[in-house]
């Protein structure tokens, strides 16, 4: 028998519970045939205020995550869609990756993150190499992205952490201060303006930058359901959201 809405894929998107955009940016994109089951990561919702409390903040969204698995494996999920993006991040390539395979074990299905989304949205441009990076994070997770990006062959030649003094103030930077940012990132000397911090929102204003930057610019929302769309096996293409959706 097949779901009778998701019968092409039904996906488990897990999130912090302080995230308030991840949910409704998912289902935005979403396509026909394929379901959004969202899963909560319950943690308080932290004041991050210097690089210790907000790696302390993420630690504990790391522990909470395993529970949040188990609970939308209840509903048959096929896929899992990470809807936090920092954790991704963390220890370079190797710990990514190994992060990935811990939460594939506990669920018995693919998982797909973050962090390994952009490096494919980056193959699917092509000739990404050099990025500005846009973060809601603090200085220290943003050094872990740039690890990360390192280890595959990208630098991160400039980056701003808004510094968001807690979980839920993130879905609160208005369009004003990413469209400052944007240009403060942007230069000759890089390829594409890169933002993760999934409870950010960006799919749009993203897509609107691109139009006037004339190069990419990624909201990592978008580049992580595209990518799971993709893994899927499913091309269906969307207006609205960038290139990335609607070319690639």
């Amino acid at each position: 028998m097949t779901d009778v809405l998701g019968w092409r894929r039904r996906f488990g998107v897990l999130g912090p519970s302080t995230n308030t955009i991840v949910q409704p940016d998912f289902d935005d994109l979403r396509v026909s045939g394929v379901t959004n089951h969202y899963s909560r990561i319950v943690v308080e919702d932290a004041a991050a205020l210097s690089d210790e409390s907000f790696m302390a903040g993420t630690l504990k969204i790391d522990q909470a995550t395993h529970a949040a698995v188990r609970g939308v494996m209840t509903a048959r999920p096929d896929f899992l869609v990470m809807g936090m993006s920092a954790v991704t991040f963390y220890g370079g390539a190797a710990g990514s990756a190994k992060w990935a395979k811990a939460v594939e074990d506990v669920a018995g299905v693919g998982v797909c993150t973050g962090a390994q989304s952009l490096i494919a949205a980056f193959a699917a441009y092509g000739g990404i190499r050099r990025i500005g990076l846009l973060s809601p994070y603090y200085p220290v997770a943003n050094r872990e992205v740039a690890t990360f990006m390192a280890d595959h062959g990208v630098t991160v030649v400039r980056d701003i952490p808004l510094r968001c003094p807690s979980w839920t103030a993130i879905a609160e930077v208005p369009v004003g201060r990413l469209r400052d940012a944007v240009r403060a990132l942007d230069g000759d000397d890089v390829d594409a303006i890169v933002q993760v911090g999934t409870n950010l929102s960006m799919v749009r204003f993203a897509a609107a930058a691109e139009l006037f930057l004339g190069k990419p610019v990624i909201a990592i929302n978008t580049a992580t359901y595209w990518n799971a769309l993709r893994i899927n096996g499913i091309t269906d293409r969307k207006e609205g959201f960038g290139r990335l959706m609607a070319e690639f």
